[in-house]
């Protein structure tokens, strides 16, 4: 791999990790329905339908009962017929729309016609070599796209070694992704009696220049052939749309909760990933205290005293304490929640000091910071912080 396109994707995907995050954003108003493929780039093929056909009638279905249902939302499309559309112009379409989500539909294969059940993905490294494999089927669509070298660096989306880059990706946007696909996914169980594959993590190219919560749907694998009969029905469209439809009510109403911060609500609700089927479920991992080697404890202002911290970055595995994120910041600390680390500086005595501090670190360009509040060590809802001021 040349020093040329190593640099290129570098400054690519370091460049996400500055893009702007307002709590504005975490109002509902505007969502992009992607339906993926479409025009010569069919998709997986099934036994009586292509993925394209599908994704486009299950997209279309969606947006009909959001813009039915959630009148204060405006639904835009990446396509509303059979035509080709590059992957980066659907993330360019989201973004030029300043959408608050970003959903893509589609449809899984599998040269076995055993796997069944619908998944869905965020931006991310893969874990597996089978979310590898998921990601290299859907991000073959650039093959059938002219220049697809000069948009996307030199990407490769057959070779593994060009995955590696995701692994730099610091999505702003994780929480909120997690919490929408966790609840797409009980949704599609609950109404479309889908089995549950769970939330998973993977490279997508359409995926990762969004500047906004964003998933990719797996509705089903269309080379099963149970699957494929509630693909392929009339009824089975409408029950996908409908589960996708109450997923993302779900999840505005989750943000815009009255409060003084709308954040703490998405952080607050629970992401559940089930085990795949046929895959070997996860070692049950105990939740580390959030004193555990870290500065996030201080009760230096007494023993049930709530105190302000600013939250600025999310991971999936625990970084150094010399990260190079951390360069320019003083007394970094952080707690583990939901299986994912999250990194916060400050320890205010006020919301107002710690919303001073937001500011100051927004600055150095974490403009996704936001303010989270503690007692004796433990996260708690902002509130509930609030009142115990108040006492």
């Amino acid at each position: 791999m040349g020093l040329k396109r190593i640099f290129s994707l570098i400054i690519l995907l370091t460049g996400i990790l500055l893009l702007p995050f307002t709590l504005e954003a975490q109002k509902v108003r505007r969502v992009v329905i992607d339906a993926g493929h479409g025009g010569h780039d069919g998709g997986a093929t099934g036994k009586n339908a292509k993925e394209k056909d599908i994704a486009l009638s299950v997209a279309l279905k969606t947006g009909k009962y959001i813009k039915e249902n959630l009148k204060d939302v405006e639904v835009i499309y990446t396509r509303k017929t059979d035509v080709f559309v590059e992957l980066y112009r659907r993330a360019k379409i989201a973004n030029e729309a300043k959408a608050d989500l970003f959903i893509s539909i589609h449809c899984n294969a599998n040269p076995s016609t055993s796997p069944y059940g619908s998944e869905t993905y965020v931006m991310g490294l893969h874990k597996s070599q089978a979310n590898l494999a998921v990601a290299q089927l859907e991000n073959k669509a650039i093959l059938l796209e002219d220049d697809y070298h000069v948009q996307y660096d030199g990407f490769d989306p057959s070779s593994p070694e060009g995955y590696i880059f995701f692994s730099m990706l610091q999505n702003a946007f994780l929480d909120q992704s997690l919490n929408l696909a966790s609840m797409v996914q009980n949704h599609l169980r609950e109404k479309v009696n889908m089995y549950n594959r769970g939330v998973k993590q993977a490279g997508f190219l359409v995926l990762y220049k969004t500047t906004m919560p964003s998933v990719l749907i797996e509705t089903g694998f269309i080379s099963n052939l149970n699957d494929e009969k509630i693909l392929v029905s009339e009824d089975g469209q409408n029950k996908l749309a409908q589960a996708i439809y109450s997923a993302v009510k779900e999840y505005k109403q989750s943000v815009e909760k009255t409060g003084n911060d709308n954040q703490e609500q998405i952080a607050e609700n629970p992401v559940s990933t089930p085990a795949v089927k046929n895959e070997e479920p996860p070692a049950e991992k105990k939740e580390e205290p959030v004193n555990s080697g870290n500065t996030i404890t201080d009760n230096s202002q007494g023993i049930g005293t709530p105190v302000f911290k600013v939250q600025f970055l999310i991971s999936k595995t625990k970084l150094s304490t010399d990260a190079v994120q951390f360069r320019d910041l003083d007394s970094v600390g952080w707690y583990l929640h939901q299986g994912i680390y999250k990194y916060t500086v400050g320890n205010e005595k006020t919301p107002e000091d710690a919303q001073k501090l937001v500011g100051e670190v927004a600055a150095k360009g974490f403009k996704d910071a936001f303010v989270v509040a503690f007692v004796n060590g433990e996260r708690i809802p902002f509130d509930e912080a609030l009142k115990l001021l108040k006492n």
